[in-house]
């Protein structure tokens, strides 16, 4: 049992930080200019014009940077602290703490927004609003180490999911989604197969959602994600947050490894590393760390200090 809880956990980090990679030099293409499936790597076909350049195969970006941060305050605070998370965000922005060589190359609009807010004194309650529309999906992208670390209720965990969006990502519909997520990882974790896992969650986040204290969250679950429409997890691989997590919940359905989870999402095109960072993350969690090619775990970069902070996650968890 602990040895499937450490591949369990392994693989949620690794998974997130390898789909990410994986999904940097294909970022911003369409479908039909990503190559063919059996061509998707870390290192694209040659004649493939990659979307950065000067960024070396096997880096993680924004998405895994913001995940570690969060998973370093987490560790070092012992309890979700808003404000110790945001100092920790506005660190990678400004000095690349947890991004691979401290470069920052792939920042949206709304979190530089945000944290330029931040940076001059807006409390980070209120700088997520800064475009009080925003529904992208950079809060979403960074919440998995919280379901992997998080011990409390179910409420306490899609509590502290809420609060995590509001340094970025304050709407109503970011905090849905990155609750629905982390409940969804939560029941991967206890070997749930990935169907039950979304069934149950969506039911226990909407028996949470029945207080009245979260009416409003309770009617853009309904009426935004709309959980029991037929066929609603279908995805296309877009920035907008909910179809972020229709893309990512539409492969884990049918995905029968890890390889072939994340490559499905960066034949998607459009944000290929987000979608594989989201996808990635729980696959790792349901097919295991031992699941991920070794290829592409030699290829990850900085990976010394992803495996450092992994191990501090699991002895805090064991």
């Amino acid at each position: 049992m602990q040895n499937s809880m450490i591949n369990k956990l392994k693989g949620g980090i690794f998974g997130l930080l390898v789909g990410d990679a994986l999904g940097v030099p294909y970022e911003f293409h369409n479908p039909e200019q990503i190559p063919p499936f059996e061509q998707i790597d870390m290192i694209p076909p040659k004649n493939f014009r990659t979307s950065y350049p000067s960024v070396k195969y096997g880096t993680w970006s924004d998405d895994g940077a913001q995940a570690l941060c969060l998973l370093d305050s987490l560790i070092c605070k012992g309890i979700f602290d808003l404000k110790d998370f945001s100092d920790r965000v506005l660190a990678w922005y400004t000095k690349g703490l947890w991004a691979v060589d401290n470069y920052v190359f792939d920042a949206g609009i709304q979190t530089s927004w945000a944290l330029s807010e931040y940076k001059h004194g807006t409390a980070p309650e209120l700088c997520g609003n800064v475009r009080p529309d925003g529904k992208g999906n950079g809060a979403l992208m960074r919440v998995l180490p919280l379901a992997l670390w998080h011990d409390g209720t179910d409420e306490e965990l899609v509590e502290d999911a809420h609060r995590q969006c509001l340094i970025t990502h304050g709407h109503i519909t970011n905090q849905v989604c990155c609750a629905l997520y982390c409940l969804v990882a939560r029941k991967l974790l206890s070997d749930e197969n990935f169907d039950d896992a979304l069934a149950d969650s969506v039911q226990n986040l909407r028996s949470i959602y029945k207080n009245n204290k979260y009416s409003e969250y309770a009617e853009d679950f309904e009426f935004t994600l709309r959980p029991d429409e037929p066929d609603i997890w279908q995805g296309t691989g877009s920035g907008y947050v909910v179809d972020s997590i229709r893309s990512a919940f539409m492969i884990m359905k049918t995905a029968s490894s890890y390889e072939e989870t994340v490559k499905q999402a960066v034949a998607l095109g459009h944000d290929t590393d987000t979608t594989a960072c989201i996808v990635g993350g729980i696959a790792g969690i349901k097919f295991g760390y031992e699941n991920i090619p070794q290829k592409w775990l030699g290829m990850l970069r900085d990976s010394d200090k992803a495996e450092k902070i992994t191990e501090e996650l699991i002895k805090i968890k064991l």
